[in-house]
């Protein structure tokens, strides 16, 4: 299965309210949300990190909203790790099966453990992400998104 079918599997089957929307494949954050009719807030914007130190060798699913950026530092700090990087394109296509940009807010992975920084479920009732695919997102409502992530939630951006 794709990442896409997961997420789509997961939503559907945990009677999930969503939207899905095909739109032109772009990676900026801005041009996203104007084709989907979405805030640049709303969107869940999904890095793939490495983190070392104090014993520590995790790759993270950072998840913030889309108009803030990640602190490294407290990605790392997250899982109890001293300094973070963002994952070559390599680990990211092994971790997420997805294009950078493309990745959405849930780790299909047991070696990706899922961070979200909690402003993302603080200004909108809905986020938007790319679903596994650059020309494909979801509209999620966040209560959904709260009750299905399984991630853990910490303050990681700037």
């Amino acid at each position: 299965m794709t990442t896409h079918e997961k997420l789509i599997a997961l939503l559907d089957e945990h009677g999930a309210r969503y939207r899905l929307l095909e739109h032109e494949a772009t990676g900026k954050c801005e041009a996203v949300a104007a084709l989907r009719g979405t805030e640049v807030g709303q969107g869940a914007k999904a890095l793939v990190c490495h983190v070392k130190g104090n014993g520590i060798k995790q790759h993270v699913l950072a998840v913030l909203p889309a108009d803030r950026q990640a602190d490294l530092s407290k990605v790392a700090a997250a899982v109890g790790g001293r300094r973070a990087s963002l994952a070559s394109p390599a680990e990211v296509d092994a971790l997420t099966g997805c294009v950078f940009g493309a990745i959405p807010p849930f780790s299909f992975h047991e070696d990706l453990r899922l961070v979200i920084d909690p402003l993302l479920f603080e200004r909108y009732d809905e986020i938007a992400f790319n679903a596994g695919l650059l020309e494909r997102s979801v509209v999620l409502n966040i209560h959904d998104y709260q009750r299905l992530h399984n991630g853990n939630v910490m303050k990681i951006i700037l």
